[in-house]
């Protein structure tokens, strides 16, 4: 019972929960992190979309569990390798997915609309547009957004700015993108028969997207820091610049340098210089937001 307990849990891969982290873009950058009811509905809002991408990470398993197996390291998933049974993974995803749109409907129907937009979102991404190039990545950027939109819709917002929309866009491009170029180059040849949207790309192509979108995000954040209105006075958020500066060029060079980027959570969490410039950019954050 332990193994299968743990299988089950494997499967909702608790450390990809770090994404959700941008349901809480809204209260932080509205600068209503001291509202207590705005930062409770935030965390309410947090842990049922971790319910929820944790439903949607054991369907995109079930889905592909036969590739999965003929991947290097995919093929260790609890799915794949037998460890979970497929009945009890669609039973789980059953009970996550009603679950936590019973609680989101709880919480606010716009929030709701969001949670069943996200989901639907990620049904057909993966039953469908994940074989699709591009729009495979662009379906991930999606849901980051739904993720921000999430957040606004659980609270009332006075500051919060487009351009924050445009930034999480193009970041999740970039991220996206590495993801893939990591992936094909791990695989190398055969890489279309572990994924198939990988024959879709090469990596002078993906290289040059990388280029592209790392680029555009250090722009359109740039622009918010001393653009949008209703930032701090004498344009002190750009000194936040560097820190995303530093960290879009250390995730580059995990995956071109490195070979790493596969999973974005996995160089987060193992690679400290990368660590060190997200916690510092958080913390200049704060201090511009709640002390300036």
């Amino acid at each position: 019972m332990y193994e299968l307990i743990k299988a089950f849990i494997q499967t909702l891969r608790p450390k990809q929960w770090v994404k959700n982290g941008f349901v809480f873009a809204a209260v932080v950058f509205d600068r209503q992190l001291r509202r207590p009811q705005a930062l409770e509905r935030t965390v309410a809002g947090f842990v049922i979309f971790c319910a929820l991408s944790g439903a949607v990470y054991m369907l995109n398993d079930i889905v592909d569990r036969e590739a999965d197996r003929r991947h290097p390291q995919k093929r260790n998933r609890p799915i794949a390798s037998g460890r979970l049974p497929v009945s009890m993974a669609w039973a789980g995803f059953a009970v996550l997915v009603l679950g936590a749109l019973a609680a989101a409907w709880a919480l606010s129907r716009g929030f709701f609309a969001v949670s069943v937009g996200y989901l639907a979102l990620n049904v057909f991404y993966s039953f469908w547009l994940k074989h699709m190039p591009l729009i495979d990545v662009l379906t991930i950027a999606a849901g980051f957004v739904l993720r921000v939109q999430a957040g606004v819709s659980l609270i009332s917002v006075e500051r919060f700015s487009p351009w924050l929309y445009v930034v999480t866009t193009l970041l999740a491009l970039f991220l996206g993108f590495g993801k893939r170029r990591a992936e094909l180059s791990l695989l190398e040849s055969g890489a279309g028969e572990h994924r198939r949207v990988l024959e879709g790309y090469t990596i002078p192509f993906l290289d040059q997207l990388l280029v592209i979108t790392s680029a555009t995000t250090l722009i359109a954040y740039s622009l918010y820091t001393f653009s949008a209105p209703n930032l701090p006075p004498n344009h002190v958020m750009m000194l936040t610049i560097p820190f995303v500066l530093y960290g879009i060029f250390r995730y580059l060079y995990l995956v071109q340098v490195e070979g790493q980027g596969g999973a974005p959570e996995d160089a987060l969490f193992g690679d400290w210089p990368l660590q060190a410039a997200v916690i510092l950019w958080g913390i200049s954050v704060l201090v511009v937001f709640y002390i300036f």
